[in-house]
């Protein structure tokens, strides 16, 4: 049987959450005894904050995102420089092998 990994992202886990959020606060709103007025500005209210949250969470991802990739970038320069060396290396054995035998 094969050992399988399954997991959530983080960004799965978050708009998860706020989308039962949203549903629940909806419904809590429906079934509220307010006004209609009242629960209209409640529900402009909760969908600005919520707005916030996401643009928030958003610049976090970004600001996660652009670091991810700087590192790939580092990883990747080393890594070439790394092959570049065994390829020097390599290139330099077979010539002191060759000229060994010669």
């Amino acid at each position: 049987m094969a050992d399988h990994q399954e997991g959530c992202s983080g960004v799965g886990v978050t708009l998860a959450f706020l989308s039962g959020a949203i549903i629940g606060a909806t419904a809590a709103m429906l079934y509220a005894p307010n006004t209609g007025e009242e629960t209209r500005r409640v529900i402009k209210g909760y969908a600005r904050r919520t707005e916030e949250e996401v643009l928030e969470k958003a610049k976090e991802i970004r600001g996660d995102l652009a670091r991810t990739m700087e590192e790939a970038k580092r990883f990747v320069k080393e890594a070439e420089a790394t092959i570049a060396a065994a390829v020097a290396a390599g290139k330099e054995a077979f010539k002191k092998e060759k000229t060994d035998r010669a």
